[in-house]
């Protein structure tokens, strides 16, 4: 394993399960000190054990994205624990679908667009003013969905207009900020090995059975295929990568 990361401060929001541990697991093992948050202390934890068992460094914190005081104090907290914010993936997010436009709950819009679109500007927010305020800026990856900019399906009208909306303003944000030595770029996976990606009732099975129809690929991505996407916009190899939005599907949206 290399360890481009070796010295880095990295930021994983949504880091208790899925992509956002699979995430923070990664940049660990390539050196990087990971601060995890979420809302929950407890899969944080975890997620921090998981890590210190490799031999890595991780802290948690719990927060709440949709609160800009809980995101400015997650910055503080970070840089506290390692001295700085090097690079930072903003991966919380919800899923709600399942009723056509007209039937569409509206809490379900407002919890919607209250995490997965508030909560990354928020956090965008936070990390840009601490990453312009460092000689070495710093990058950002959002993550995104396949389901939005890039494809759409029906019954997730809400969650398909928040991810668009996260790869517009990714695209934005990055245009803004680059001069200021800040990178920032976002993934959009398709279905993933996560419980995200299971319809009610389905099997990890049922699943597989079933993508081998719906992905050119036959299959879902693992949480580790993701997770080096992210690791790639994030490192110096993708040094003149701005506002891009990598789409890991298996070819779905092709």
């Amino acid at each position: 394993m290399s360890a481009r990361f070796t010295g880095k401060s990295v930021l994983v929001t949504g880091g208790g399960s899925g992509i956002g541990r699979a995430v923070a697991l990664a940049f660990a093992a390539e050196g990087a000190s990971v601060v995890v948050a979420g809302r929950s202390a407890a899969p944080l934890d975890e997620t921090v054990a998981l890590i210190e068992e490799e031999g890595g460094t991780a802290a948690a914190v719990t927060a709440d994205v949709t609160r800009s005081e809980d995101v400015r104090a997650l910055i503080r907290s970070t840089v506290e624990h390692f001295g700085s914010l090097d690079v930072a993936v903003n991966n919380a997010g919800v899923f709600r679908g399942g009723a056509p436009v007209a039937d569409l709950p509206e809490e379900d819009w407002r919890t919607l667009l209250d995490v997965n679109v508030t909560g990354v500007l928020f956090s965008l927010q936070a990390e840009i003013a601490r990453m312009r305020e460092q000689p070495a800026g710093g990058a950002i990856v959002n993550v995104s969905s396949n389901l939005g900019a890039h494809a759409r399906i029906p019954g997730a009208a809400g969650y398909v207009a928040t991810k668009a909306a996260v790869s517009a303003l990714t695209r934005a944000a990055a245009l803004d900020h680059i001069a200021e030595g800040v990178r920032i770029n976002a993934v959009s996976p398709g279905p993933s090995a996560t419980s995200m990606s299971l319809r009610r009732g389905e099997s990890d099975a049922d699943r597989a059975a079933r993508m081998k129809d719906e992905s050119p690929l036959g299959r879902v991505s693992s949480t580790a295929e993701v997770a080096a996407a992210v690791l790639y916009l994030a490192s110096s190899d993708a040094a003149s990568v701005v506002g891009t939005d990598l789409v890991i599907d298996g070819g779905v949206a092709a």
